[in-house]
């Protein structure tokens, strides 16, 4: 299933990659930016799941080492947590950079695109901090002044049902927070 999932993101890329060319004039993610990456829940579904695992397996030992630790003290912190939500630093960043970047989930591949899910703009957070769309964003109103939004419902569990899906006989399984797949 992980080659025809490799199949798939390839795929998904491409289109990802005309969607940024087509937002570039809103978008200032570049390399070293990890504000995304600092404090999320990270959704992943059990296909991401695995498939990050068997990038996990092919690191070096030192890396293994350190997610191996953060992962342990984020489970932690989630133990003694009290709010209903738990946000954290993903476990992969290492020195301000994915060490699983070939293998990220798709919440990770798509962070950053303004897209339409049930009918409403879906904007990144990062749109709060100066950053994504920014620009055209109204953080008074809520309003933002883009006339072409993605098209495409990004979350897995729709892109994996849509026409460029279709063939591959994907599931993604359940989808929770990345950090739930670890406990």
């Amino acid at each position: 299933m992980l080659k025809r999932y490799e199949k798939f993101l390839k795929d998904l890329d491409k289109r990802l990659n005309s969607y940024y060319e087509l937002h570039k004039g809103y978008l200032y993610c570049k390399k070293g930016c990890t504000e995304c990456c600092e404090i999320g829940e990270y959704p992943f579904s059990r296909l991401e799941a695995e498939y990050i695992m068997s990038g996990f397996i092919k690191l070096n030992p030192e890396k293994q080492v350190i997610i191996k630790e953060n992962i342990k003290n984020l489970l932690e912190q989630k133990k003694n947590n009290t709010d209903s939500r738990f946000t954290y630093r993903c476990p992969f960043l290492i020195d301000k950079e994915c060490s699983l970047y070939k293998y990220r989930g798709l919440v990770c591949r798509t962070f950053g695109l303004a897209y339409v899910s049930n009918g409403k703009v879906v904007l990144p957070e990062c749109v709060n901090s100066g950053l994504n769309y920014s620009s055209i964003y109204s953080n008074f109103s809520g309003e933002i002044l883009l006339d072409n939004p993605v098209m495409e419902d990004l979350h897995i569990d729709k892109l994996l049902k849509n026409k460029f899906a279709e063939n591959l006989e994907l599931e993604c399984g359940e989808i929770r927070p990345l950090i739930e797949w670890f406990s």
